[in-house]
C-alpha cells in the first residue's frame, strides 16, 4: 500500500460553479509536501500545503482536510467511461495504490511516511462542480449509484509526504461503518443513518447530526 501521487491545485476560473474559482483541478506534485490540520470549516481550507479550495463553506476544514481516492477505482471508471483519468482528476489530494479506500472504516487511521497520521472521517458527496469538471452526462447520479466515493480524512499528526510513501493502517475500528456504507446512508439508503452512530467520536459532526435527526423522526 502506497501513494501513487500527492495532488494539489492552483485556483482556476470555472463556468460550472457559482464561485469565482475552483480548486478541483489537482495535479501530481514532485517532491515532499507538508500536510497539517487546516483549521475549522469555513475558514480552514486544505490540509495539503499549497492546495486550493474555492468553496470554504462546503469543502475543507479539519474534518475534510485531505481527500483520498484509489487508483484502482479510477481504473474502473476509465473502463466505464472509456477515457483516461489521470491522478488528481477527481480532485483527490492522495491517489493511492493497494488501499481499500471505500472499505476503510470511519475512525480508521493511516500512517503515511515517517510522521503523518490521518483519520478517516467521511465519504465525498458529489456536487455540481465535480459534475462540471468531469463533463459526463448524469454524472452525480452515476457516481452516487456506484458508491465508490473516496474518503475524507482529518490530520491527527502533521508531516511531510511524497509519491511512493508507504500507507500503513495503524488502527482499524471494530464497527461496520465503512466509507461506502456511510455514503449509502447519506444518499440512497437513509434508513441506515442511525447505524452511523456506531462510529463514535470519529464520525463527521454533520453526519452525526443527520443520524440523530433521523432517529428523532423515525426511531431506530
Amino acid at each position: 500500500m502506497h501513494l501513487l501521487s500527492v495532488n494539489r491545485a492552483r485556483p482556476l476560473p470555472a463556468d460550472y460553479t457559482d464561485r469565482p474559482f475552483t480548486g478541483i483541478d489537482k495535479r501530481p506534485v514532485a517532491g515532499p509536501v507538508a500536510v497539517a490540520a487546516p483549521g475549522p470549516k469555513g475558514t480552514g481550507g486544505s490540509g495539503v500545503a499549497g492546495d486550493t479550495i474555492g468553496d470554504l463553506r462546503h469543502h475543507g476544514g479539519d474534518d475534510q482536510a485531505v481527500y483520498a481516492y484509489a487508483r484502482e477505482d479510477l481504473d474502473e471508471w476509465e473502463r466505464v467511461l472509456g477515457r483516461e483519468l489521470p491522478a488528481g482528476v477527481f480532485g483527490e489530494n492522495l491517489t493511492t495504490v493497494g488501499v481499500d479506500v471505500n472499505g476503510a472504516r470511519i475512525g480508521e487511521r493511516w500512517r503515511i511516511g515517517a510522521d503523518l497520521l490521518l483519520e478517516v472521517t467521511s465519504p465525498r458527496i458529489p456536487c455540481r462542480t465535480f459534475a462540471g469538471r468531469l463533463e459526463e452526462g448524469g454524472w452525480v447520479k452515476r457516481f452516487t449509484e456506484a458508491a465508490v466515493p473516496g474518503a475524507y480524512l482529518r490530520v491527527l499528526a502533521p508531516g511531510e509526504i511524497r509519491a511512493g510513501d508507504p500507507v500503513e493502517i495503524v488502527h482499524r475500528p471494530d464497527h461496520e461503518v465503512s466509507v461506502s456504507f456511510m455514503f449509502r446512508a447519506l444518499t440512497t439508503e437513509k434508513h441506515l443513518l442511525p447505524r452511523l452512530l456506531a462510529a463514535g467520536p470519529a464520525l463527521h459532526p454533520q453526519s452525526r447530526a443527520k443520524a440523530e435527526e433521523y432517529l428523532e423522526k423515525h426511531g431506530s
